[in-house]
């Protein structure tokens, strides 16, 4: 066990705050970026952890416990025609119903029982009658994007629910995890994200993420309630020579800035080889300046960026693993190199893996079923580990 695991095991034990009870954090930056021409939101934030006595591994993320939109509070409210003050169960006590909603209940995605409730209680939802019977799951889904409960309540006035009986329709509001973009140590009491603020907009309403959008547009004045949640499968490796591959477009570059930032602190030998992508050099660079310095003190080996809408045809990091497969290959095979992947799981990781499969293929003149086996043995051997999400 590492000495930072066994400060960790101990800090916990001591350390009186819980996953039922977060550290308040307080957000110290939160800076774009992204510049305005860009198409996303893409924030840096830094929180201070001063008196925190818990701890956290880079490869780790933290779990951020973030209030409801204000606004959208006072609207559900009015929608079901309560004052804000009537007293409901929420967190296993009594609370006025204004505070539970912006503290306790998911009020956005609407659920099974509240979906029920609305087709039983108005006076015209025979679409969505329809669409609950079983066999037409795609079609509710469908009809369910970029819904959320305030548009059910304004769309369905005729069904009254008392303030009591809204919120056992509501789901408990649950924290956001975001992988650690920091090591402790290069930055002893804080803990770094780099997020995407999502805003969107469907049936002529702004939509925000929840939690996005807490800390870029709230959390300046209040606590950021946070606590740590362990990703052991996703550690450095133990031996601080191993070179290291790491894949992470987007913000799933999180951790790798964080093992940079450790790697770099312990003075390790190993050789670190970064691919990131993003739309645009020029308004989607993140941390470009963190690793040009790596770069410049030869610390990180190589670094490769996939730009997708720089030129007409879309280039993503599977296509720059792809160029450079002769040298990938020479560091996995030759070298124990580690292979690591983080962000987006739905196409991302399946295209890198992809990938990953045709340059064992290719370089170790493998046929596709020995290529499959060399893979699936890296990831038994914890030389493959994957952060998707």
């Amino acid at each position: 066990m590492s000495e930072l695991s066994t400060a960790r095991k101990s800090s916990a034990s001591t350390s009186p705050y819980t996953r039922s009870n977060p550290f308040p954090g307080k957000l110290v930056v939160n800076r774009r970026l992204s510049t305005p021409e860009s198409e996303k939101d893409t924030r840096h934030f830094e929180i201070d952890l001063k008196g925190w006595g818990l701890s956290f591994e880079v490869g780790d993320s933290l779990a951020v416990y973030p209030t409801n939109d204000p606004e959208l509070v006072g609207e559900i409210i009015h929608a079901i025609g309560a004052k804000g003050d009537e007293l409901v169960t929420a967190a296993k006590t009594k609370k006025g119903l204004r505070e539970a909603l912006l503290r306790d209940f998911s009020i956005t995605q609407p659920t099974p029982k509240f979906l029920r409730a609305i087709t039983e209680r108005a006076n015209s939802s025979t679409l969505l009658k329809d669409l609950m019977h079983a066999g037409r799951k795609e079609d509710l889904d469908r009809y369910l994007w970029g819904m959320e409960v305030i548009d059910f309540l304004n769309e369905h006035p005729s069904a009254k629910f008392s303030p009591e009986e809204f919120v056992g329709l509501l789901t408990k509001l649950q924290p956001r995890l975001y992988s650690v973009a920091s090591s402790l140590r290069a930055f002893p009491e804080q803990v770094h994200f780099i997020v995407d603020v999502i805003r969107y907009e469907s049936h002529g309403r702004e939509r925000k993420g929840v939690c996005s959008s807490f800390m870029a547009e709230r959390a300046e004045n209040v606590p950021v309630p946070v606590y740590p949640s362990s990703a052991k499968h996703f550690h450095l490796p133990e031996n601080p020579d191993m070179p290291i591959i790491m894949v992470g477009p987007g913000t799933g570059v999180a951790p790798f800035r964080a093992f940079l930032q450790e790697r770099h602190a312990l003075g390790a030998k190993g050789k670190n080889w970064l691919f990131f992508g993003a739309q645009r050099e020029s308004c989607d660079y993140a941390y470009k300046e963190d690793f040009d310095q790596f770069k410049r003190d030869g610390f990180l080996t190589r670094l490769d960026c996939a730009w997708s809408r720089d030129q007409a045809h879309k280039v993503y990091v599977q296509h720059r693993l792809l160029e450079n497969g002769p040298e990938i290959w020479k560091w996995i095979d030759g070298e124990g190199a580690q292979f690591f992947v983080c962000g987006d799981a739905r196409r991302m990781a399946k295209d890198v893996d992809a990938a990953l499969r045709k340059i064992v293929q290719q370089q170790g003149g493998k046929s596709v079923e020995q290529a499959n086996e060399y893979v699936e043995k890296l990831k038994s051997d914890k030389r493959y580990k994957r952060d998707v999400y």
